[in-house]
């Protein structure tokens, strides 16, 4: 065991020292010589735990991620997937069957549909313009990403895995830009069309790599049956790349569920998450809209005191007939308006109104629950003669 543990670290060790040669100018061959016996049989989790160490020690992320392509080329071929998959996540419907699937599809995409076109391109015989449909196609990729980094990784960093899912993230950012940029130039006509393509399509083939040798077998090694059948029941909440929609398995065998964070007392639990009461009357009066709602009984149940409030509300309104909230001369829009959403007519009814400087959008939704059983209404005002005002772009923080 002791050996074992030694030769872990001693591969943990090449590896820190490998990333650090190639952050210093080495090139992935020259690195390659020196490290692949220490590499013989290198598993995943080595790897992310060297990324982990090296942020820990203050490299950056950005060093990190910008070294993450090079470890691909060193490690293909040598990662031995220690952490083999459960027979569950073969199955459709389990999410790590789901990233292969898009992988493969992604892959065929490259290979079928672009890389024919594109050599063409290159050749001159065909414009870039050609190329625009099926670079939209691939684009989808997006959704594979955001999957990955909505509901996989904030599971891993739960766990204590936050290094990998940082430098990943990163680098899913330059394939998203990539990808657009090769887009924006095909539409244009422009030459560099093929050569900024080939990029793209590198450091996807690249991401391939890292999620099918690296991520997956991390994912599976860590993840409990509970988190992946809560990450197979939220993904199509996110969407699909170039696949089908999945069949969602109710549970998800293999490793016993973890316990869930516990709310503290006297939190409000809900379906998403849990707050405490002044988190929740804070997090509702820092929306920058104010909020009303009535009850199915026609009474006003609640109402935010945001800094910008535009209707005065005062606490006495509370347990109040909503009708008797408004002017004579318009209760019988009110009472239109509740009539049309009880019966199911209506789910929204939208008015802008014009009040000195401000322009005031009134929108009234009805609340129904999960059987669609109408529940009451909420009225949201807010002042959007600021957001009219927004011209350009605005990428950059303010200053303070």
């Amino acid at each position: 065991m002791s050996q074992e543990i030694n030769n872990r670290e001693r591969r943990k060790a090449a590896i820190k020292d490998m990333l650090r040669q190639l952050h210093e100018g080495k090139t992935a061959k020259e690195v390659q010589s020196v490290f692949r016996e220490a590499f013989e049989g290198v598993s995943a989790s080595e790897i992310s735990e060297a990324e982990q160490a090296l942020i820990s020690e203050g490299l950056p992320v950005s060093e990190v991620q910008r070294l993450c392509d090079v470890p691909s080329a060193v490690f293909r071929g040598s990662i031995e997937e220690i952490h083999a998959p459960a027979d569950a996540s073969k199955l459709p419907g389990h999410p790590a069957h789901t990233l292969r699937a898009e992988n493969a599809a992604i892959q065929k995409q490259m290979d079928e549909r672009i890389r024919p076109l594109l050599s063409r391109v290159a050749a001159g015989s065909l414009p870039p313009q050609a190329l625009l449909p099926e670079i939209g196609a691939l684009l989808a990729i997006d959704l594979h990403y955001s999957r990955k980094e909505n509901l996989l990784f904030p599971y891993l960093e739960q766990h204590g895995v936050t290094a990998p899912p940082k430098v990943m993230w990163g680098v899913d950012d330059e394939i998203r830009a990539l990808l657009k940029e090769s887009a924006r130039l095909a539409a244009a006509g422009d030459a560099a069309t093929a050569v900024k393509l080939t990029e793209a399509l590198t450091r996807v083939e690249e991401m391939i790599f890292k999620e099918e040798n690296i991520l997956i077998p991390m994912l599976l090694d860590t993840l409990s049956a509970e988190e992946w059948a809560t990450v197979a029941k939220e993904s199509g909440g996110i969407g699909y790349c170039l696949i089908d929609p999945p069949p969602v398995r109710r549970a998800t065998p293999g490793a016993q569920p973890s316990a869930p964070t516990a709310p503290a007392e006297g939190a409000v639990k809900l379906p998403t998450g849990f707050l405490s009461v002044p988190e929740l009357t804070n997090v509702l009066n820092t929306l920058p809209v104010d909020i009303t709602f009535v009850g199915a009984d026609d009474t006003v149940r609640y109402f935010s005191q945001g800094g910008e409030r535009v209707f005065p509300r005062t606490t006495a309104i509370i347990g109040r007939k909503v009708v008797n909230c408004h002017p004579p001369a318009s209760v019988h829009i009110v009472e239109g308006i509740i009539a049309d959403f009880k019966s199911g007519k209506k789910d929204h009814e939208d008015f802008w109104i014009r009040m000195g400087d401000r322009f005031v959008y009134i929108r009234y939704f009805a609340v129904r629950g999960e059987s669609g059983e109408y529940l009451g209404v909420l009225e949201v005002t807010q002042d959007i003669a600021p957001i009219q005002a927004i011209t350009g772009e605005k990428r950059l923080v303010s200053q303070a």
